[in-house]
C-alpha cells in the first residue's frame, strides 16, 4: 500500500492548522506595558510576596513577568497594631499598614537578591504627599535592577492613604509629578473605593501614567462577637481573595474600554482560568496576590495554565486573548 493510501485516523480530520502549530511550537508569552517589554502577563501583586525573597524557594522569579515589590516609603515604617490579618469568606482583610525598609534600604539591601535571582522588578511607592512620590520616583531613576514603577494611590490602611486615587485631580497631579521625576515606566495602581473608577483612570492617563493596574483592595471590617472587638487593631482593613473578582473584573473591564494604556488586572486571582477571565476582559497583564499566601508556587501554576489553555486554544500570542470578550451586539459598552 503506498503512503497516499494509508488509512487516515477520524480523529486527525479534526486538527486544525492552528492546533498543529499548537504542537510544534510555543505559544508567544510576550507583552508590552508601555515602552516596558515582559516575557509573560504574570506578575505578583505589591505587598503579597514581600521583596521577593520570600517567594524564591517556591517559584524561580526569572520565570515570572515581574515581581511587584511590597510598598516602600521615604523612611522605614512598622506598620499599624497587630492583629493586623484576619481571614473572612471568601478572602482576607489586612491593615499592615505599609511596613516597609523604607527607600535606602530597599535599594541597597533588597534589590541586590533581585538583580542576581534575574527578576524584572517593579518597585512600588507610596508618599504622603505628591512631591514626596516624585521624590521616592527621582531616587529610584537610573538605579540598576527597577524596570518600572507602580505608584501606590490607594492604599486604605493609613491615613490618607485614599486620597490619591479619589480625587482625579490629584491622581492627575501626582502622576504628572512622577512622570517628570523619572525615566521609568509609570504604573498608576487605583482603588475601587470610588464612585466612578474610570473617571480616575482617565486622570492617571492624562498625568502620564504609561499603565494602570486595578484594583487594590476594598475596604472592609469583621468583628468577633464573643468579645465584641474588631478582630483588626485598626478597626477597618483591605478586603482581597476571590471575594473581590466580579468586582475587579468589571472594573478593569470598564476601564479597558476607557483608556488607550495597558491595563493590569488585579483581584481575586487563584487559577489560571481566573486570570484569562481578565485578559479577555481587556487586560494586558495580571497581578497574583493573595492566592499566594495558600499556594507559595500559584503564580508560576497560572503563568503555566494560560500557556497550556493557548496551546489548546491554537493561539500563537498571549495578545490574541486580550480583549476577546464575546458580546452580544445589544450589549452596551460600561465605560463612560
Amino acid at each position: 500500500m503506498s503512503s497516499d493510501q494509508l488509512p487516515v485516523n477520524s480523529d486527525q480530520l479534526l486538527v486544525t492548522p492552528h492546533q498543529q502549530r499548537a504542537g510544534r511550537d510555543a505559544p508567544s508569552l510576550q507583552i508590552h506595558i508601555g515602552p516596558l517589554c515582559l516575557r509573560n502577563p504574570v506578575m505578583t501583586a505589591s505587598g503579597t510576596c514581600g521583596y521577593g525573597e520570600e517567594l524564591a524557594e517556591f517559584v524561580p522569579l526569572d520565570k515570572l513577568g515581574a515581581i511587584v515589590t511590597k510598598t516602600v516609603t521615604r523612611h522605614p515604617r512598622e506598620g499599624n497594631p497587630p492583629p493586623r490579618v484576619c481571614e473572612t469568606a471568601a478572602g482576607m482583610l489586612n491593615a499592615i499598614g505599609l511596613q516597609n525598609v523604607g527607600i535606602e534600604r530597599f535599594i541597597s539591601d533588597k534589590l541586590p537578591f533581585l538583580r542576581d535571582a534575574g527578576a524584572t522588578v517593579i518597585a512600588n511607592i507610596a508618599g504622603e504627599d505628591v512631591a514626596e512620590f516624585a521624590e521616592l520616583a527621582r531616587r529610584l531613576d537610573g538605579v540598576g535592577g527597577v524596570a518600572a514603577i507602580e505608584l501606590n494611590l490607594s492604599c486604605p490602611n493609613v491615613a490618607g492613604g485614599l486620597d490619591f486615587s479619589t480625587d482625579p485631580q490629584l491622581t492627575e497631579a501626582t502622576c504628572a509629578a512622577v512622570k517628570a521625576a523619572t525615566r521609568l515606566p509609570v504604573i498608576a495602581k487605583l482603588s475601587p473605593n470610588v464612585t466612578d473608577i474610570v473617571a480616575i483612570a482617565r486622570a492617571a492617563v492624562a498625568g502620564g501614567a504609561d499603565a494602570v493596574s486595578l484594583i487594590n483592595t476594598l475596604v472592609g471590617m469583621a468583628i468577633d462577637v464573643k468579645t465584641r472587638r474588631p478582630k483588626l487593631a485598626n478597626v477597618t482593613g483591605g478586603l482581597s481573595g476571590p471575594a473581590i473578582k466580579p468586582v475587579a473584573l468589571r472594573m478593569v473591564y470598564q476601564v479597558a474600554q476607557a483608556v488607550s494604556v495597558p491595563v493590569i488586572g488585579i483581584g481575586g486571582i487563584m487559577t489560571a482560568e481566573d486570570a484569562l477571565e481578565f485578559l479577555l476582559a481587556g487586560a494586558s497583564a495580571v497581578q497574583v496576590g493573595t492566592a499566594t499566601f495558600t499556594n507559595p508556587r500559584v503564580s508560576l501554576d497560572v503563568l503555566e495554565g494560560i500557556e497550556r489553555w493557548m496551546q489548546e486554544n491554537g493561539m500563537g500570542s498571549v495578545q490574541e486573548i486580550v480583549g476577546g470578550l464575546r458580546l452580544a451586539e445589544h450589549v452596551p459598552t460600561l465605560a463612560r
